[in-house]
């Protein structure tokens, strides 16, 4: 297959856009001109339409934030259910006779440190 010529006709602004962007890259004026009909050919192609790709990155990111937010409060849940085993544990082991809100209390105090630990660790 070979190549043919064609003429392209480009308005004064595009022609120094194309001209920077031959002299940035190192090329000629002529190189760079076809790069750029290459590149709009592959978009024209490939169907690259910036306000398709737009809303599918947003929805995309919606998703991840909608399922980052439940992991967050999973890992919560989970922390704070160890926090309350530990405390249980800790009252079973030290014989100490509480009352299941005194424990509940310890329970809660050491889930909040424990966020606050990790929040600090994020600094």
């Amino acid at each position: 297959m070979s190549a043919r010529a064609q003429t392209v006709r480009l308005n004064p602004s595009q022609h120094r856009l194309l001209a920077d962007f031959a002299k940035r890259r190192g090329l000629t004026q002529y190189a760079m001109l076809a790069r750029v009909v290459e590149a709009g050919l592959l978009s024209l192609l490939h169907g690259t339409d910036k306000e398709t790709d737009l809303a599918e990155l947003a929805g995309e990111i919606g998703s991840i934030s909608e399922r980052l937010a439940e992991t967050e409060r999973v890992l919560d849940r989970a922390l704070f259910t160890s926090c309350a085993a530990y405390a249980y544990a800790r009252s079973a082991a030290l014989g100490k006779k509480q009352s299941d809100e005194a424990i509940a209390a310890e329970a809660r105090a050491a889930f909040e440190r424990q966020r606050s630990l990790a929040l600090e660790a994020e600094s």
